[in-house]
């Protein structure tokens, strides 16, 4: 029997047009020496043949998870952890770089987290009433005016475009996975397993993830020890040594969303991949922190739950 489809715990930007900044072209060519930044953080990656998707029940036929396919992949770098706020900070006082939100002038901030102080600058989303396009709420206020950074520079910048990841991406000298580095990597060298660790969600009573614990959306009990986002480098590793290919945040890829997984990266305004699930998912709703899982959102979309990480060529 077809597994029902639900809807992905995300949400999209009405299609409108921000008023775009002079500089905003301008940024991509700022690192003139092809410096590639933080270096520390990125692992090498050796190439190999690998089985992508999942034939499970559990997936999601309608996002194209399956059928299983083997893939080849060439060795590359790529960040262990996603883009943290203190590093998107630097690039953004280096550059002067604007955000898509910033633009608009709003992003989508999940329901709890906001404060009362502004809810007569909020509206909800219908087709997602857990969440709220909120004025003002950017990635140094993520929660709206008021709000900070302070405290979480080491979480994931969140409130990023697809435009934005690929905007830090290029002057960092980097760029984004595919989706199909992006599934290599989230497997760690495991074959065909549910979760970047294996296929059991919590080994041994223990917590490998950030996700979403109790009864979506009202109530989360935090089990893992986060209700919203979480430190970068929180959880083990898996066994490339990356920090939370599942959960936390949504990661954002360079390819265009298809029903077959692509490697091919195209530049229309076309709906872009994410992958890992967030903080939000849960498995009565999106289950989508499984490796295999897939969504998207299109390029000028942000939320509170978005992210990215980078890659690099050897």
């Amino acid at each position: 029997m077809e597994r029902e489809t639900e809807a992905c715990c995300g949400v999209s930007r009405p299609k409108t047009t921000a008023e775009k900044s002079s500089g905003k072209d301008e940024v991509l060519s700022l690192n003139q020496k092809n410096e590639i930044y933080f270096t520390e953080k990125m692992v090498r990656i050796e190439g190999g043949t690998f089985l992508t998707g999942t034939n499970d029940a559990e997936g999601f036929q309608a996002d194209g998870e399956g059928p299983v396919r083997e893939r080849k992949v060439e060795s590359f770098l790529m960040d262990s952890h996603t883009v943290t706020n203190a590093e998107f900070s630097r690039f953004a006082k280096e550059t002067g770089y604007v955000t898509e939100a910033e633009m608009f002038g709003w992003s989508f901030v999940f329901y709890q987290f906001i404060s009362r102080a502004i809810n007569t600058e909020i509206q909800q989303v219908a087709a997602t009433p857990w969440w709220f396009a909120v004025e003002r709420a950017y990635w140094f206020q993520p929660e709206g005016p008021g709000s900070s950074i302070k405290g979480r520079l080491d979480h994931p910048v969140i409130h990023v475009s697809w435009n934005d990841a690929q905007a830090f991406s290029k002057w960092a000298g980097k760029r984004l996975p595919s989706e199909v580095e992006w599934e290599y990597a989230a497997r760690g060298g495991l074959q065909q397993k549910k979760y970047p660790w294996g296929d059991e969600l919590t080994p041994n009573g223990e917590h490998y993830c950030n996700i979403w614990q109790g009864i979506f959306p009202n109530s989360n009990t935090g089990e893992d020890g986060y209700a919203g986002t979480a430190p970068a480098c929180s959880f083990p590793p898996n066994g490339f040594g990356l920090y939370n290919m599942a959960g936390n945040v949504w990661e954002w890829c360079a390819n265009p969303f298809e029903q077959e997984l692509t490697e091919e990266v195209k530049e229309e305004n076309v709906h872009r991949a994410m992958r890992g699930g967030s903080y939000l998912c849960h498995e009565s709703y999106c289950n989508r922190y499984r490796v295999a899982a897939r969504t998207s959102n299109t390029m000028d979309s942000s939320a509170g739950n978005i992210g990215f990480r980078c890659v690099a060529d050897l």
